[in-house]
């Protein structure tokens, strides 16, 4: 083998994680149709270079993006996801919002005249909120980590648990019905996990590229969410496996 097919694959893998994505050996090894022995040559040699953090089973990009970098990317889909998911609010409700760009999207396709308040730990999704006059508005607070782009701390743990939830939307970063859900920053997997523990139901806004994600900290296992969202063309076994674990299953421009 010439040394230009494995660099060439190599800068491939160094693209994704410079684009914030983490990566998993056993799932590039398939797409390369190479070792998970080649893959881990590769990511040694990425980490070695300061493109990557290794961890078990794949790699990890050194940080992730910050939300404020993130809310121009992938407008359409989000809001495709956004407008599917909107119909899941019952009038009243009690809507716990999770710092992430799709959500932010999220905001504006909420149904009006439905008396909703929304909870939320993003500055971003705050803005958005007040934005409309028509929501109520909770802010848990706490310190703000700009990557995470919200509150994550002791302080807003301790904040939701007071609350009950009638529905969250909670942030993931990568999605398995095998695996479970998971998130990228330990202190944000510990607060989703608090969400969900005093929320009535769960649901998630899923772009494809999250069920090729391994995200390291684990939130709960994929049958703890009564709803997902996900995109019109994604994986049919995908949608099928998430549907095995009891979840509902919304795809993006279906009708309510």
């Amino acid at each position: 083998m010439t040394d230009e097919l494995p660099l060439a694959r190599r800068d491939l893998i160094a693209a994704r994680l410079a684009d914030g994505q983490s990566v998993a050996s056993v799932q590039l090894a398939t797409e390369f149709g190479v070792s998970e022995d080649a893959i881990r040559r590769d990511l040694r040699a990425l980490a070695a270079e300061g493109l990557c953090r290794r961890v078990y089973g794949g790699a990890l990009p050194l940080a992730a993006r910050p939300l404020s970098a993130r809310l121009g990317e992938g407008v359409d889909v989000k809001r495709a996801l956004a407008a599917r998911a909107a119909a899941l609010a019952g009038r009243g409700d009690l809507i716990f919002l999770d710092a992430g760009s799709s959500h932010v999207a999220l905001v504006d396709a909420l149904p009006e005249d439905h008396g909703l308040t929304v909870a939320t730990n993003s500055v971003d999704i705050a803005a958005a909120v007040l934005a409309r006059q028509d929501i109520d508005l909770l802010m848990i607070g706490g310190a703000v980590d700009a990557t995470v782009g919200g509150a994550v701390d002791a302080v807003a743990v301790e904040a939701v648990t007071r609350l009950a939830i009638d529905l969250a939307f909670v942030g993931v970063c990568g999605v398995s019905a095998e695996e479970g859900v998971g998130a990228l920053n330990h202190a944000d997997a510990i607060f989703k996990r608090a969400v969900m523990a005093t929320s009535r139901r769960r649901a998630a806004l899923v772009t494809s590229d999250k069920f090729e994600a391994r995200a390291p900290y684990r939130i709960a296992p994929a049958s703890a969410f009564s709803h997902f969202v996900v995109e019109q063309d994604a994986p049919e076994t995908v949608v099928a496996d998430l549907r095995r674990t009891g979840a509902e299953v919304l795809q993006a421009g279906d009708p309510p």
